[in-house]
């Protein structure tokens, strides 16, 4: 067994694909139209047959709630592994991106938490192991 696809419930798809493509560097996998929304993954370059993150509209009611405490805890939704967490946090700066958290060095990895623009807080991290 192994995970095949997760999602992060954004509020925006255009902004949320523009961000995690444009900004973070995945690309689109499948972008199918479903309606009013669509069936919208991206995966890393370096695994293009990896696992697909869905871009899933947070359009039920509990979403909002459930989002807005996540942020006002500061609790990130999701994470994602990089290798240079320093030069990541540079090039994100660079680009305008806010962390909400800068890089910290934990002992075993260094963190860093960032604002998606679509309603989520997402932890980059280096491992030291």
């Amino acid at each position: 067994m192994r995970i095949r696809l997760t999602s992060v419930m954004v509020d925006d798809q255009d902004r949320a694909e523009h961000f995690y493509t444009d900004i973070l560097g995945f690309v689109t996998k499948h972008d199918i139209p479903l309606g009013d929304a669509r069936w919208l993954t991206v995966v890393s370059p370096e695994d293009p047959d990896g696992t697909e993150l869905l871009l899933e509209p947070s359009s039920h009611p509990a979403v909002k709630p459930f989002k807005d405490a996540l942020v006002a805890d500061g609790i990130p939704f999701a994470q994602f592994a990089v290798q240079d967490i320093r030069a990541e946090h540079a090039r994100l700066v660079g680009l305008g991106v806010r962390f909400t958290q800068e890089p910290v060095d934990m002992g075993t990895v260094t963190t860093a938490v960032l604002d998606d623009t679509c309603g989520n807080l997402i932890q980059l991290v280096e491992s030291h192991l």
